[in-house]
């Protein structure tokens, strides 16, 4: 029985694993986001027939002989919920924990964007010590979680992370008195960052 591939194209440019761009260049069939595609274009095979997912709502009509693709890893709010086989991917909570210098051990990935925030299990793990790492939108309320953080008594460190891996990449820290803007799609990470 084929099974579909998921494959996870990494954070941004250059983040791609061999396993990945070996399965990218043996594809005969591949699926992606326009941004996807451009990460790994120099990866894609002149024969293979390449298409943009227009409506993430029909992935499940993909072909199974498809390779999809999932920016950073699809296990990290990625496209491995289709399943087949998963080819993992250098994910944006890798690059932010590395740029920051905080163990993934300590961090905690909640996705929000896309997705109503819950701010009581933010402040759940927040309480217990760990750093909180979101994937957030425009439609997140960063501001209205860091005044929840500080009405409890809970001051901490927010970065906020933005175009990881390209050129105009981006790192502003604050705390939650005075966190930093959170402009489109971006990473969060909220907790002890010293």
């Amino acid at each position: 029985m084929i099974q579909m591939i998921i494959v996870g194209v990494g954070a941004g440019p250059k983040m791609l694993t061999f396993e990945a761009a070996e399965a990218i260049f043996n594809a005969r069939l591949i699926y992606g986001s326009e941004r996807a595609i451009e990460l790994v274009a120099s990866h894609i095979d002149p024969e293979c027939q390449v298409k943009v997912i227009e409506d993430y709502k029909a992935l499940r009509d993909i072909p199974h002989e498809a390779v999809v693709l999932s920016t950073g890893d699809p296990m990290l709010s990625g496209l491995g919920y289709l399943g087949g086989v998963i080819v993992p991917g250098i994910s944006s909570m890798q690059v932010a924990c590395a740029r920051l210098n905080v163990s993934q051990l300590r961090v905690v990935p909640i996705t929000v964007h896309g997705r109503k925030m819950k701010p009581e299990s933010i402040i759940e793990e927040v309480q217990r010590g760990k750093c909180v790492f979101l994937l957030v939108d425009d439609s997140t309320d960063l501001a209205g979680l860091c005044d929840e953080l500080e009405n409890r008594g809970l001051r901490q460190d927010v970065a906020v992370l933005s175009d990881l891996g390209y050129p105009e990449e981006k790192i502003e820290r604050g705390d939650t008195a005075n966190p930093p803007n959170s402009k489109g799609m971006v990473c969060v990470v909220i907790g002890d960052l010293d």
